[in-house]
């Protein structure tokens, strides 16, 4: 079973190496995270994963590699300078930022919420004086600005007015049943005056009205600080290909359909990042613009929805914590006539994983309006027929993959013998490490052969080796299990011909991480074995 808990995931993060907190020797930096030895490794991976499946193995595909910095004109191009913001608000009381479109997301992650959830679960019917009460001792440590905790008297007067008003009218249903609802009540004072206020997920207190707030990261090229052109540091890879398709279509002589991949940094001034590396300012992306013949976008849609599904599935997703969502009409980026998520189901609930869209020739017609250059594909059986191709787009979020990854891989267990393990059981093309060479202990004439052998391996093969030699070797599998290597190599006595009882001479043992087996053999067969 994968981590429930965030926090153990996190924990064994930054115990093993795979992910640290950014600058945490300056007491950090919020929301960063560096990736550490084998949080590099594992990355890595993920991100050869995804272009040997979708750019080695199609015949449609090339790949791209943009700058982070581009002529601020491409923003202008393409809406990002003029649109792209989110609705903000401010609690008036702890002050801190909500973006109102995460505010469900952060609602289902606050304790005082969770704590008002569990009052109506315990009980069949709430009244009045249980909200009362609940205020008075949850809510007063929970959310200590919420209406119902600073003036009980004046909330609960007017909604028990509100009640007996709304009940006269609807007997059977007097306050909507969702929570969503509930809250609005407990935040609002004077419902005549105010209106229903949504609260703040932190501390309950009254938001303000939401304003936009541009998302872009600004910055100066220039010689003289102030002095500088002003230019934005990219939000996304997407761009990149666009401003680039008639350079790829000149030179790899490309016909439709055909698509463009690129893994990538992006930078988005997120006023409320969290859930660890989910949702961050600095966040890596990989991304693909298919083109196509107008009228084919809707068959190429399906195919790509389909083969993502699996590429998922394949690398040891579990489908049953996958689902897909279409995005309604009022979800829909302006430019989009049908986008759908993948979804995983992570600790703290439902999140993105995957985007595809279908962009119409939106973008290309943009940059060829702000650029004056011709961007139109020529039909190569007809040099007639030129028109500008129309683009569907499958978005990864290569942090969020690594993510899901971990969470899938994360694993406790029992025993046969009644010990308990945590081990991570990655796919073995995701694994750190492929192989671990332990020597059974420290006895130099063991530690030589060892080494002896790690080096052959990893001359003779693409493997990737861990030697380790500190500790028993109990523990040193203990820690292979959780950094999720998938086999270990021990070199012991009988390897040396010291100890019949282990084994003939030029023998190891090799241990599997998930079914534990352990099977001695020949070195001279270990390699094929492995490969």
């Amino acid at each position: 079973m994968p981590a429930s808990s965030l926090d153990q995931l996190v924990s064994l993060c930054k115990r093993r190496g795979f992910i640290f907190p950014g600058s945490a020797i300056y007491g950090g930096l919020a929301n960063t995270w560096d990736y550490g030895p084998l949080g590099v490794e594992l990355k890595n991976r993920v991100k050869r994963e995804w272009w040997k499946a979708f750019v080695f193995k199609r015949q449609d595909m090339v790949g791209l590699d943009s700058s982070i910095l581009m002529n601020p004109k491409v923003w202008e191009a393409s809406g990002h300078v003029g649109s792209f913001s989110d609705l903000m608000s401010t609690c008036k009381y702890c002050k801190r930022l909500i973006r109102m479109d995460h505010w469900d997301e952060l609602m289902n992650a606050s304790p005082w919420f969770h704590s008002l959830q569990n009052l109506y679960s315990r009980k069949k019917s709430v009244s009045l004086e249980d909200l009362g009460l609940w205020g008075q001792k949850e809510g007063k440590k929970l959310a200590p600005n919420l209406a119902v905790v600073r003036n009980p008297s004046v909330t609960l007067s007017w909604l028990s007015e509100f009640l007996e008003k709304a009940e006269q009218v609807a007997p059977d249903a007097p306050i909507k049943s969702s929570m969503r609802e509930l809250v609005k009540y407990l935040a609002s004072e004077q419902l005549g005056m105010t209106g229903l206020r949504l609260p703040c997920p932190y501390c309950g207190g009254e938001l303000t009205d939401p304003k936009p707030f541009n998302l872009l990261f600004k910055t100066y090229q220039g010689v003289l600080e102030g002095e500088g052109t002003e230019i934005y540091l990219r939000p996304e890879t997407a761009q990149g290909i666009f401003v680039n398709f008639k350079n790829v279509l000149d030179t790899m002589r490309m016909r439709l359909p055909f698509g463009v991949a690129q893994v990538g940094k992006a930078f988005r001034n997120e006023i409320t990042p969290g859930n660890f590396t989910f949702r961050t300012r600095e966040f890596e992306q990989m991304e693909i613009e298919y083109f196509v013949k107008p009228g084919n976008e809707a068959s190429a849609f399906e195919g790509w929805k389909e083969e993502v599904w699996n590429w998922f599935i394949a690398l040891g997703v579990d489908p049953s914590r996958l689902r897909m969502r279409e995005h309604t009409k009022e979800e829909l980026a302006f430019y989009s006539s049908r986008t759908m998520d993948i979804e995983y189901q992570f600790p703290w609930g439902w999140g993105e994983l995957f985007g595809l869209a279908n962009r119409g020739d939106y973008d290309l017609q943009q940059h060829e309006i702000f650029s004056g250059q011709d961007l139109k594909y020529t039909d190569p059986d007809d040099p007639t027929k030129k028109f500008l191709p129309y683009v569907v787009e499958p978005s990864f979020g290569c942090d969020r993959s690594v993510l899901t990854f971990l969470i899938e891989a994360y694993t406790e267990e029992t025993l046969p013998n009644g010990e308990s393990r945590t081990v991570m059981k990655f796919d073995k093309r995701l694994a750190p490490y492929d192989l671990a060479i332990l020597p059974l202990s420290k006895k130099e004439h063991l530690i030589a052969k060892a080494q002896e052998l790690y080096k052959k391996i990893v001359q003779e093969t693409d493997l990737v080796c861990d030697f380790d030699v500190t500790g028993s070797i109990g523990k040193r599998y203990r820690r292979q299990d959780e950094i999720g290597t998938p086999r270990a190599v021990t070199v012991d006595f009988g390897t040396l011909g010291e100890d019949e009882k282990q084994g003939t001479k030029d023998t190891v043992t090799i241990r599997d991480r998930d079914s534990l087996k352990q099977e001695r053999l020949p070195i001279s067969e270990l390699l094929g074995k492995l490969k």
